[in-house]
Parts: structure tokens; sequence; C-alpha cells
């Protein structure tokens, strides 16, 4: 599938858990590819732009697929939850450095996403309005 070709977030998958699994991710790992040209083109250096990459694949692919598959839109509301809980308990890793990265990440990925036309204003919006409302509660862990 080109990257010209990615699915509709609005796309219903059908299937079983794992089946459903596997066609979002498929869509994720070409909006990851998205991603990572977008900050390749804005000249990061190949380390950093691992670094975003491992945090939105551990994101969209792991956290939005953990207990319903999610498709990367519900991602814009589901940052709470996520760095508030699930990320502290789940990754050995949290700190509020981690915290920090992950976060910076997140906005940047959905920013892009919203370049792309990906996701509306309104998610982009309220994704950064939870990071600024939330992000200090994180950080108190």
């Amino acid at each position: 599938m080109s990257k010209d070709k990615i699915l509709d977030e609005e796309t219903k998958f059908e299937g079983s858990y794992d089946e459903q699994c596997e066609k979002i991710m498929a869509v994720n790992n070409e909006l990851i590819d998205i991603f990572c040209d977008d900050l390749k083109a804005a000249g990061l250096k190949p380390k950093t732009i691992k670094n975003h990459r491992n945090n939105i694949d551990f994101y969209i692919n792991y956290y939005l697929l953990d207990d319903e598959p999610l498709p990367m839109k519900y991602g814009a509301y589901k940052i709470d939850p996520f760095l508030g809980y699930w990320f502290v308990y789940k990754s050995m890793w949290a700190s509020p450095d981690s915290i920090r990265s992950m976060s910076a990440t997140i906005k940047k990925f959905y920013k892009c996403m919203l370049t792309h036309g990906k996701i509306s204003d309104e998610d982009y919006e309220n994704l950064c309005d939870d990071i600024k409302f939330f992000k200090d509660d994180w950080l108190d862990i």
C-alpha cells in the first residue's frame, strides 16, 4: 500500500481482535513513515528521528491497540490515560524525562498528522489542551 492510499482513519476494521490490530498497524506504520520523512526533511538527526519513531510506535501500535483496537485518530483523546497511568505502570523506563519526551513526540506526530490532513484541527487542539492541562500531574510520578 502506498502512502497515497492510506486508509481513512474512520474506516471500520472488521474481523477478530488480531485481524483488526494487523490492519490498524499497517496504516499506523505508513503514518509513522510520513512522520519520519517530515522529521528528516526538517533536518533532525537520525538518532532523534529514531527516538521519535520508537516513542510514537509505542503509543499508537501498543497503547492504542492494547485494550481495544483504536486507529491513530483516537490517540488525540487518549494521552491523559496513557501518560497519567498506563505508561507509568506498563513501561519500566517511565520517568519525568521519558514522559516529557513521549509527550513532545506525540504532539509533534499529531501536528504532522494535522498538516497531512489525517486529523482535524479540533483533534489537535484537544491533544494540546490535554498536554497543557495534565502535564504537571504526569510529571508528579
